[in-house]
């Protein structure tokens, strides 16, 4: 599919109305060997959120076992049938649809292989199917770039949005975000970083989000970034944009913290920031996560990566009761429509990711195939 600069196509913001909810499940070959029921349990916890609301679609190469760990933790009541070669369906307690899609796996970091869909001015959808390289090369990636062409051809309805082979481009999900309106915010250590794209500068970089992804308006965080993080600086560990021209974002109040410079930076930066309007964001401060370690490094805790859902807005938790506290606090702020789950994601950042990086939303209108 090629979009021409005259035909209107933005990326929807993920607080649009959702069709699904994509999670590529842990199993033993994956980094979580060494912790997999207890990651296997942090799934489940967000499954379980997701398919109260809306449907689940779940990548993995193991679909009975996933089957059977789901109705062993109540989410479904029965284990999924095979509806054909490879694809397995279950309706949840709530009612909804629950896909299990058997594929070949290297991680679970759905976020960032993960189609991104954009619609055009007639409300058709479009899934970019970027290419994925582990964070600039820096893990195994082979599998997970093949997921979205195996989705498109055995568990997606492609009478309902198109495949848009962007195979030339390294882009991950969680590296930008949409207002729906035109607007994307990234970080300029992601999309210039060496092993992506190699771009001339940041031009450049804006050019391909206007081309690719109908951006009209770039903002770029020069600082911010969180010690253990892989990825280079996504910008859904940092801020996150919110209905009604908002932004939270974490901020560290402790001077003798290593983020303290950086995040103040990039706190500099969000007021600087002005709407397609004019007028400045309405600004709402994350609490920084406590310290937590895992053999001698620091991890990247963040209240920032937290998923907006139908109904919900799914937040990481890590066992802080007041920091925990203040998060939700913020977010019931800036989503006053929503309610507000935690999910214990200490697992997950033993693994250097969060709520967020394990799971992608697919816009109203994306079906999967019955």
């Amino acid at each position: 599919m090629n979009v021409s600069s005259e035909t209107y196509f933005r990326l929807p913001a993920e607080w649009e109305a959702q069709s699904f909810v994509q999670l590529t499940w842990p199993h033993a070959a994956t980094d979580w060997a060494s912790c997999l029921d207890e990651a296997k349990a942090c799934f489940a916890a967000i499954a379980r959120e997701v398919a109260r609301r809306e449907d689940l679609l779940v990548v993995t190469p193991e679909p009975q076992a996933v089957a059977d760990e789901l109705r062993a933790a109540g989410i479904t009541a029965e284990s999924a049938a095979e509806v054909r070669e490879g694809v397995f369906a279950v309706r949840s307690a709530g009612g909804f649809r629950i896909t299990i899609f058997e594929c070949p796996t290297d991680d679970t970091w759905a976020r960032d292989h993960a189609f991104l869909t954009c619609e055009d001015c007639s409300g058709g959808l479009a899934l970019h199917d970027f290419r994925f390289n582990g964070w600039g090369g820096k893990f195994a990636a082979e599998k997970d770039d093949r997921i979205n062409a195996a989705l498109y051809a055995g568990a997606i309805d492609r009478g309902s949005a198109v495949y848009v082979d962007d195979n030339d481009t390294i882009m991950e999900g969680g590296s930008v975000e949409s207002d729906g309106r035109g607007t994307l915010l990234t970080t300029s250590s992601c999309l210039l970083s060496e092993g992506r794209n190699d771009y001339a500068d940041a031009d450049e970089a804006d050019d391909m989000l206007r081309r690719k992804l109908g951006a009209e308006r770039v903002l770029r965080l020069d600082h911010g970034y969180l010690a253990g993080d892989d990825t280079d600086g996504h910008i859904d560990t940092l801020a996150r944009l919110c209905p009604d021209d908002t932004i939270v974002y974490v901020r560290c109040d402790d001077s003798t913290d290593e983020h303290h410079a950086e995040l103040e930076a990039m706190e500099r930066e969000l007021h600087a920031f002005r709407t397609a309007d004019g007028r400045p964001y309405r600004l709402l401060p994350l609490p920084m996560a406590d310290e937590i370690r895992c053999d001698g490094e620091r991890l990247p805790a963040t209240y920032a990566n937290f998923l907006v859902m139908n109904g919900a807005v799914l937040m990481p938790s890590y066992g802080q009761p007041d920091n925990d506290r203040r998060a939700a606090e913020v977010l019931a702020e800036a989503f006053p429509d929503r309610e507000i789950v935690p999910v214990d994601c200490r697992v997950l950042i033993r693994w250097h990711g969060s709520l967020h990086c394990v799971t992608m939303q697919y816009p109203e209108g994306v079906r999967l195939a019955q």
